[in-house]
């Protein structure tokens, strides 16, 4: 058993970090092969999809260039299919799944039904800003050896208004890659990322045993494994509240337990990893969940995050309550 595990096994024991993630079919014939494929996930967020699709067809090179296609993970509550008509008078392609997988199994979805050389998978609830995909094909054209490409983020609320912007990653800004700024903290959102297709085909797509963080996993696997390069400009546009996947997991304290079968998995690929201080991390995030659940009055919140705080601290007697100087430790600027 892994230190990691062994420290929390009431949490995550029966997790086996070294599985090797899904894998997905390659594209045989590439003659035809566009140059990009935009997958939009999309479940019960149509009145975002809107938004999300318009600022895709704003910079449509064509079809023989941009495959777009929505696919719809068995939406429960509205029509996604009607927005994709209308919106997209017959450019945009649309596929329904026939039961809900989950976000991580959609995404795996997306990346199956793609055939472009690079595949942006864009949530149905963000979107683009203009001169995303040019920026994207300009950095290419310089770096071709590279497997994928992010830019910084505007983090929005859920009418769309700025909050926020991503943290810039000087290290990342050159070709040399290097996986040590994911280690403890996730500084990318999905929206602002484009990968070769190519590398999903030779290392594996999501790994949906990870709900909350199978993006961060497979951004620093792409690091790790490969090449990932940061343009410094805010892109794209990732749109955070409490009723989309994010808010909704840290209502539960799932992200938690999501966090820590992500830790093991780092343990087992990295000697420099500090589990203490990962697991610091965790339950700081946990400790700031259950503050503000308790402020805004969502009970049912707050008593999952103690839930997991308290097996935290089972096991570890520094995390029993966590001291608010612990902050210093780690950054208050992390994301996650």
């Amino acid at each position: 058993m892994s230190e990691f595990i062994s420290k929390i096994p009431a949490l995550i024991g029966g997790f086996n970090p070294s599985d090797a993630p899904p894998c997905v079919s390659k594209i045989l014939d590439t003659s035809a092969q566009p140059r990009w494929s935009v997958m939009i996930p999309t479940f019960n967020c149509a009145k975002f999809l809107r938004q999300t699709l318009q600022s895709v067809l704003s910079q449509d090179p064509g079809p023989e260039l941009m495959q777009i296609e929505v696919i719809d993970d068995c939406s429960t509550k509205d029509d996604p299919e009607a927005v994709v008509r209308e919106v997209g008078k017959g450019r945009v392609l649309f596929h329904r799944k026939e039961t809900n997988a989950g976000a991580s199994a959609n995404f795996n979805t997306c990346i199956e039904r793609s055939r472009g050389k690079w595949v942006h998978i864009l949530h149905g609830d963000d979107w683009v800003e203009n001169g995303f995909y040019q920026n994207i094909d300009s950095t290419v054209e310089h770096l071709p050896e590279v497997d994928g490409v992010f830019s910084r983020s505007f983090i929005v609320s859920e009418s769309g208004e700025i909050e926020s912007m991503s943290a810039r990653i000087p290290e990342l800004e050159t070709h040399e890659s290097s996986w040590q700024p994911f280690l403890y903290t996730n500084p990318i959102f999905t929206p602002s990322v484009a990968v070769k297709r190519s590398f999903y085909e030779q290392h594996g797509v999501f790994d949906t045993r990870l709900i909350h963080v199978a993006d961060w996993e497979m951004w620093s696997r792409i690091a790790h494994r490969g090449n990932l390069i940061s343009i410094n400009k805010p892109l794209a546009n990732y749109r955070f509240f409490d009723g989309n996947d994010t808010g909704r997991l840290a209502q539960s304290g799932e992200n938690l337990i999501d966090y820590l079968r992500l830790g093991a998995i780092f343990e087992h690929h990295s000697q420099d990893f500090d589990v203490n201080r990962f697991i610091q991390k965790v339950a700081l995030t946990a400790y700031r969940q259950k503050q503000k659940f308790r402020k805004i009055g969502n009970e049912s919140a707050y008593v999952a995050n103690q839930k997991v705080s308290q097996k935290l601290g089972h096991k570890n007697r520094l995390i029993v309550e966590l001291p608010r100087q612990l902050a210093a430790l780690i950054g208050k600027g992390d994301r996650g």
